[in-house]
């Protein structure tokens, strides 16, 4: 049985695996960025909490994610790792996982649908004991199976899971321990399954660690969006109006290294608290409607479907920029754009797409997929840092603890958090106060208000 399921699917499935020395160069460049997760690869290297554990990750394959790869091998675990968006995967980084770290990779920079979930697939059939999600791809998909609705899954997928015998099926259903899941769209799917009372083990929520959302969201998204904007469009930020749908912690990190850049930011939400906080924080606050004929770039960053919608691209002005920092295409209605085009999609340069509505012409990054990772080379290892020790922690907070957590979504205890941010302090040499005796008396005590 165990071994139809794992036959099922090949071993690998890269671009070329002959590229595996220029993504040496890259990971081992990116790891220098990285202490805190080296420190933790060094302590699983010694421990070995993960010893035999089968680890199925469906993440971005880039340099920063083939370092927390290195980590989980180093703690013992078996892992499949496949991509959680099509263009977001660094072919030469794939080829040198499964060359040189022993790491069972399925993701192709640039690949269709059905190949993405065949990939999807091969991640299931690897039955894993922790699964880690960017999206949560991975997790509804083993919960579609779970639930035998097929028709919810993709035809490969599909056509896999229907021929697996009932025992199959269950066998890797119930495998699970746990799940970790990594961004905030993926956190919104996550709880809504949570609330239908659906979700059938654990999922620790590392996008709520403090070392995770407040450093990776806000800072790693606002500098590599930007950086995949000029990447594609060369254009000058000083002076122009950057458009940012949403003001969660992602469109706070863009909004802010936007306005670093000399340009003039308009915020769209709405949250009415998010929208005060922006209007407080120095930004135009306008319905989208408003801003579109405004604005010379437009990012959305909200985890939402159609933001951007057929009246606003009708509404831009000549020359408009538009790009998605979100984790989905769908903040982009791509689709009803190349309806009412007069001409396009015309390739202007690598990553733009070039429409013509109404007689002005309107550019779309990476195909409206993020743009950080289509354009650019995604977060900067510094900031991965901490999120992926977050990962690499919650696989073994989920093995040590998972049968004492409810089937929900939890918090990574404050303990780890803690730890990851003093651990990132050591690495940059700063160093902060201690408390003294009497002041954790006092902070302890109800009586000693004077």
């Amino acid at each position: 049985m165990t071994k139809k399921v794992a036959e099922s699917v090949p071993d690998h499935d890269v671009a070329d695996l002959s590229l595996a020395d220029e993504g040496r160069d890259r990971v081992q460049w990116a790891d220098r960025f990285m202490p805190v997760l080296a420190q933790v690869r060094e302590r699983f290297a010694e421990e070995k909490p993960l010893e035999g554990v089968r680890v199925s990750a469906c993440l971005h394959v880039t340099t920063e994610t083939a370092n927390l790869m290195r980590t989980l091998r180093a703690g013992g675990a078996d892992v499949v790792l496949c991509a959680s968006n099509p263009l977001s995967t660094q072919d030469d980084v794939a080829a040198y996982l499964v060359e040189e770290a022993g790491v069972h990779v399925h993701a192709v920079r640039g690949e269709d649908n059905e190949r993405y979930y065949e990939h999807i697939r091969a991640a299931l059939a690897h039955r894993p004991q922790v699964t880690m999600d960017d999206g949560a791809d991975l997790v509804g998909s083993l919960h579609m199976l779970a639930m035998e609705r097929f028709d919810d899954l993709s035809p490969g997928v599909r056509e896999w899971a229907t021929g697996l015998s009932d025992d199959e099926r269950r066998e890797i259903v119930d495998g699970v321990v746990g799940s970790t899941e990594e961004t905030t769209t993926g956190l919104v799917r996550l709880r809504a399954m949570d609330a239908d009372g659906v979700l059938r083990f654990p999922v620790i929520a590392v996008n709520d660690s403090h070392t995770k959302h407040l450093f990776d969201n806000r800072y790693g998204t606002g500098q590599s969006t930007l950086d995949g904007v000029l990447r594609a469009t060369n254009m000058l930020l000083a002076g122009s109006t950057v458009v940012v749908a949403g003001y969660g912690w992602c469109g706070r990190g863009i909004a802010q290294r936007a306005e670093g850049a000399g340009a003039k930011v308009i915020v769209t939400e709405v949250d009415p608290l998010r929208a005060l906080e922006a209007t407080m924080d120095g930004y135009r606050v306008l319905p989208m409607a408003d801003a579109a004929p405004e604005g010379d770039l437009f990012v959305t960053s909200t985890g939402d479907i159609g933001v951007i919608r057929e009246e606003h691209f009708r509404a831009m002005k000549d020359g408009a920029i538009v790009a998605n920092a979100g984790h989905f295409d769908v903040e982009l209605d791509l689709e009803r754009l190349r309806e009412i085009a007069d001409e396009g999609p015309r390739r202007a340069r690598e990553n733009v797409q070039e429409y013509v509505v109404d007689g002005k012409r309107i550019a779309v990054l990476g195909e409206g997929r993020l743009v950080n990772l289509a354009a650019a080379e995604g977060h900067p290892a510094s900031v991965m840092d901490m999120s992926f020790a977050n990962q690499a922690l919650a696989a073994e907070y989920l093995l040590d603890e998972g049968d004492g957590l409810g089937r929900s979504v939890h918090r990574i205890p404050e303990s780890i958090d803690q730890e990851i941010a003093r651990l990132k302090l050591d690495s940059m040499g700063v160093e902060i106060d201690t408390l003294t005796e009497r002041q954790e008396e006092y902070l302890a005590s109800w009586e000693m208000g004077t």
